[in-house]
Formats: C-alpha cells, sequence, structure tokens
C-alpha cells in the first residue's frame, strides 16, 4: 500500500467511527423520549438512520477490506448481495432526504394545515414509496448481473464485466442516478428554496416590527439597539446557512461519486483509481454527517442526550456512593 492509500484506509475507518456511533446515539434518542417517537418527521430520521447504519455494518468494512487487499471481499454470490444492499440503502437515504425536505416545507408553507397534510398514515405511504423505489432498482441491477466488485472503487457495487450487455448498462445507470440522485437534489432545492424564501418573509416583518419599536423608543440605551439590529442580522443568516448546510452537504458528498460513475460510462475518459476511492469516502461520509445535520443538532436531540446523559451520571453517582456507604459499614463490623 502506497501512502495515498493508507490515508484512505484510516478515512474509511474514522468515516465507519463516527457514523457509526452518531447514528447509534440518533438511534437511542428516538427510543429514550416519546416526544420525538410522536412527531412524523420521526419517521424519516429512523428510516434514513436505519439505512446509514446498515450501510456502515455492510458495506463500509468490506470497502476497507478490498482496499487493503486489493481484492473483491468474499465470493461473488457474497459480493452481489453486498452490492444490492449498497444500491438499496443509498438510494433509501437519498430519499429519505427528500422526503425531510418536503415535509419541512409543509410545515412551513402550509403550518396551519401540516397535521392535517401530514399524518403518520401519510409519513409510512411515503415511506413505503421510497422502500419500493429503492427495491425495484436494486433488484434489477441484481437480476442483470449488474452487480459486483469494482476494483476502481474498492467496493461491491454497480459493475459491468461482460461487453455485450455495455449500452444497456449505460441506459440503465443514467436512468438510476437521474431518479435517484437527480431527483432528490431537485426536490431539495425546490422545498427548501420555497422553505427560505417563508422565512426571509417572514423575518422581513419582524424587522419592520423591531425598527418601528426602536423609533418609538427614543430613551433606549445604544447598546441594547446595537442587540436588536445584530439578532436581526442573526436571525437572517440562521436559515440561509441550514438551508446550505442541506443542500451542500448532499451535493458535497454524492456529486463527485455519481459524476464519476457517469464518466465511467465513457471508456476513453480516464479515472485515477485514487479518486474513486475517494469520491466513494465522500459518499459514505453522508451516513456520518446525517445524524448531525439532521438530528443531533437540533435542540429537542441535544436536549434528550443530556438527559440520557445526566440519568447515567446520577445512576453511577448513586451506585458509588452506594458501594461507599457498604465498604464503610463493613468497616464498622470488623473494627466491631
Amino acid at each position: 500500500m502506497d501512502t495515498v492509500e493508507v490515508i484512505l484506509s484510516m478515512l474509511v475507518v474514522v468515516i465507519i467511527i463516527v457514523s457509526l456511533l452518531s447514528n447509534v446515539l440518533v438511534l437511542i434518542c428516538f427510543l429514550y423520549n416519546p416526544e420525538i417517537r410522536k412527531q412524523v418527521p420521526g419517521l424519516f430520521n429512523l428510516n434514513l438512520t436505519f439505512c446509514n447504519l446498515l450501510l456502515t455494518v455492510s458495506n463500509m468494512p468490506l470497502t476497507l477490506v478490498g482496499l487493503i487487499s486489493k481484492a473483491q471481499p468474499g465470493g461473488d454470490g457474497f459480493c452481489q448481495v453486498v452490492g444490492f444492499l449498497e444500491t438499496f440503502l443509498s438510494t433509501n437515504s437519498m430519499l429519505s432526504m427528500a422526503a425531510l425536505s418536503i415535509d419541512r416545507w409543509i410545515a412551513v408553507v402550509f403550518p396551519l394545515r401540516y397535521h392535517s397534510k401530514m399524518r403518520h398514515k401519510d409519513a409510512a405511504f411515503v415511506l413505503g414509496y421510497t422502500w419500493a423505489h429503492s427495491m425495484s432498482f436494486s433488484t434489477v441491477a441484481t437480476c442483470l448481473s449488474w452487480v459486483g466488485y469494482h476494483r476502481l472503487y474498492a467496493s461491491c457495487t454497480l459493475s459491468n464485466p461482460r461487453a455485450g450487455s455495455r449500452t444497456q448498462f449505460i441506459v440503465f445507470t443514467v436512468f438510476f442516478h437521474s431518479f435517484t440522485f437527480l431527483l432528490s437534489f431537485i426536490v431539495l432545492c425546490v422545498t427548501y428554496l420555497k422553505v427560505l424564501k417563508v422565512a426571509r418573509f417572514h423575518c422581513k416583518r419582524i424587522d419592520v416590527i423591531t425598527m418601528q419599536t426602536l423609533v418609538l423608543l427614543v430613551d433606549i440605551h445604544p447598546s441594547v439597539r446595537e442587540r436588536c439590529l445584530e439578532e436581526q442580522k442573526r436571525r437572517r443568516q440562521r436559515a440561509t446557512r441550514k438551508i446550505s448546510t442541506f443542500i451542500g452537504t448532499f451535493m458535497l458528498c454524492f456529486a463527485p461519486y455519481v459524476i464519476t460513475r457517469i464518466v465511467e460510462l465513457f471508456p476513453a475518459v480516464p479515472i485515477n483509481p485514487h479518486w474513486g476511492i475517494v469520491s466513494k469516502c465522500l459518499a459514505y461520509s453522508k451516513a456520518a454527517c446525517d445524524p448531525f445535520v439532521y438530528s443531533l443538532l437540533r435542540h429537542q436531540y441535544k436536549k434528550t442526550c443530556t438527559d440520557i446523559m445526566n440519568k447515567l451520571l446520577k445512576r453511577s453517582s448513586l451506585n458509588a456512593s452506594g458501594r461507599g456507604h457498604e465498604n464503610q459499614g463493613n468497616s464498622i463490623q470488623t473494627v466491631e
């Protein structure tokens, strides 16, 4: 292994650890807090967490093995099963992000009708579609033997070793990425930009009221006026920053890999093997980013994590004090 491959292997290990710990923490918060379970977005987050966890434990370690050994991990049948999972889980996670964006769009644009438009059975229907959509592409690729070990990505993924079906594989690959990555990206852009538009409109209304109040309060201290103006600026930037994070992480993690898969269809264009692994690592890194982007940085999840930690620390302190009293009692009995 050269230096670049060693660095990439270490990167895969870091992604596995961060993804595993963060997604397990989201799952613990979901099971611990009944309020999170009652909310409709919690179902989409649960599905996204489920996909990320399975991808972390099933595909990422095998990519690490393929990168280190430079050979296919396991037999052809085993690699086909892993490739099926990789196609299914990556598609499902993209569509789950699109579903979360639709949920936010309905909540912000139609706040009074949100609970009638997005109920638990509606969320279950959307999740059913994401599973059917993901299963259809994965099944077709597996049945046509278009899933196997790909040396460029050191992974069991979409691959076409047969020259006779190259045209059909090109059509399938373009169709697949158009109805997974491109479709999800368009949904994210349309919904979140509408959310941003509504958020900016409300910010302007709040700013007008704030400025009118500052004009009326002639005797207000200059420091208070400055704090109000700073809060206006932060309020405008907060919505833009969140929307940029949602769309930016999606593009940064998935776009390099998808573009590489499309460029790969043209044999005349050479692709650096190290870049293939880098693009795969970027796609894997989305599983490590999602818990923070969609869950752990939200106030409700932060509070749940704090409650869990306080409960664990309180229990450990009670156990320690109990053992201390027991040892003290044993010492007194020994003296007597």
